[in-house]
């Protein structure tokens, strides 16, 4: 599956789109896809804050529980709630399924995360030994 070129990427694989000050978080189709069927989502609620590389929330899979880790500092804006009912969404379209979406209150921390091709290539790093 191909990374959407304009989304940025973490080395945890976490992604987030940024429309403006509002980042929409979510997993990666490699992470769902080491994880399995996705049977429940851990995540912050509105008016939270979120601190980058710090842990937000964890997906659980039939699998394992996996911990969330925020690309990026800021206030949760939105939380999903389809997820409650429904976090096999996830798996059916990861790039598409955001989890939360924060407001960023340092901008400049976008600019630190990888872009696609370079997540690409660390995906295929990993995937390789």
């Amino acid at each position: 599956m191909a990374y959407p070129a304009n989304y940025r990427y973490t080395r945890e694989h976490e992604w987030i789109e940024l429309d403006g000050s509002i980042g929409a978080i979510g997993i990666t189709d490699y992470a769902q896809n080491s994880l399995g069927d996705i049977v429940y989502v851990d995540a912050p609620k509105v008016g939270d804050t979120v601190t980058a590389n710090t842990t937000f929330g964890s997906v659980e899979s039939v699998k394992a529980v996996s911990d969330l880790y925020s690309p990026v500092s800021g206030t949760v804006t939105a939380v999903n709630e389809e997820l409650k009912t429904a976090p096999d969404k996830i798996n059916e379209n990861p790039h598409g399924t955001w989890i939360i979406k924060v407001e960023l209150s340092n901008p400049a921390e976008f600019n630190t995360l990888l872009d696609a091709a370079a997540y690409q290539a660390f995906v295929s790093e990993e995937t390789a030994s």
